[in-house]
């Protein structure tokens, strides 16, 4: 709804004021989208994007704070910010995730430029997956365990989630394709909670699977459409970005039906309860609607950041405008 000249979103304790606009991208600014964002232990905010400064900091109130030189990537896909500040990036069609210390400089890589594992697959179509294998092929994400360990959503071209020490040591994998209780069809976001718990957003599966640290599948959640990533913040509270039915989609898929849920942000508590939702594509170029979220951050203040692949997802086909919001921020309201 509009109050005093301002648009506000979610429900009961979950309720924000949208900030569209937000940030003020500096001058020459060029990319065709956002397609993942984190904040550090400042509050200073990583925008990774496709174009030629793939990394933009800014602080909470969208200013511009610099970009990092941090070599070449083939496909920029998803962005962590550790605890430490460490920041991780998944470049999928490079096939590798690049870390780095907090202020840019290269720290290692797990995998090997250019180098795919052979899993079958012939594209990003994880359709022609014949056999999960061993990291990586066009992966997707990554968190940071509690001990400081690496998991990595792979993603694409495997079926795998896989484990690493904090030094970059492959520890151990798990996961195949399909769709029964630890089986996956484009494994594409991950996020750990304070229990331990391995949240997976197992897009082309709709749904959340739930895993132990070393594997071990706990349980399950439904009532997500495609999720593309999932972020828990301290007190169990689970955000997840959904691309929705309408974007995003596989060649031969057969047109979405008038009703088909878009891309839509939904929050819900360590139990998987429903706190609030919103979205749903029915006006995506809308403030506080989406087309395609990829991505979702939570920071230190409770401010959500929520980035969209439009240019992938539609832009490139004519489906959405290229000027549709890629980025956008919601501000928690105080007092609800």
């Amino acid at each position: 709804m509009e109050l005093d000249n301002r648009i506000e979103v979610g429900a009961g304790s979950h309720r924000y004021q949208v900030l569209e606009q937000w940030p003020q991208w500096p001058p020459g600014a060029q990319f065709k989208e956002v397609v993942a964002v984190a904040a550090d232990s400042q509050g200073h905010v990583y925008v990774f994007n496709r174009g030629p400064m793939p990394i933009m900091t800014f602080d909470r109130n969208g200013h511009f704070i610099g970009g990092f030189e941090v070599g070449d990537f083939f496909r920029p896909h998803g962005i962590t910010v550790g605890t430490d500040d460490t920041i991780y990036c998944v470049d999928d069609y490079d096939h590798t995730v690049k870390v780095f210390s907090p202020d840019g400089q290269p720290r290692f890589t797990l995998g090997t430029s250019g180098v795919y594992s052979h899993t079958g697959a012939t594209s990003v179509d994880y359709r022609t997956i014949k056999n999960s294998g061993p990291p990586f092929n066009y992966p997707t994400n990554l968190a940071v365990t509690p001990s400081g360990e690496l998991l990595v959503t792979d993603g694409y071209g495997n079926a795998r989630v896989h484990r690493f020490s904090a030094r970059g040591e492959l520890l151990g994998s798990w996961g195949v394709p399909g769709d029964g209780p630890g089986q996956f069809q484009v494994p594409h976001g991950i996020a750990i909670d304070a229990r331990g718990l391995v949240y997976i957003a197992d897009r082309e599966n709709s749904r959340i699977q739930r895993f132990d640290l070393k594997g071990q599948y706990v349980d399950e959640w439904t009532d997500v459409v495609r999720p593309c990533e999932v972020f828990v913040t301290g007190d169990g509270t689970v955000y997840i970005a959904e691309l929705g039915e309408r974007a995003g989609r596989w060649a031969g898929w057969a047109e979405p039906c008038d009703d088909a849920v878009g891309g839509r942000l939904s929050i819900f508590d360590h139990d998987g309860t429903l706190l609030a939702r919103w979205g749903g594509g029915e006006s995506p170029s809308a403030a506080g609607d989406f087309f395609a979220p990829h991505d979702v951050w939570v920071d230190k203040f409770g401010d959500i950041y929520v980035s969209e692949v439009i240019w992938s997802a539609g832009a490139k086909r004519g489906l959405i405008s290229p000027t549709c919001h890629t980025l956008q921020k919601f501000m928690r309201i105080d007092g609800v």
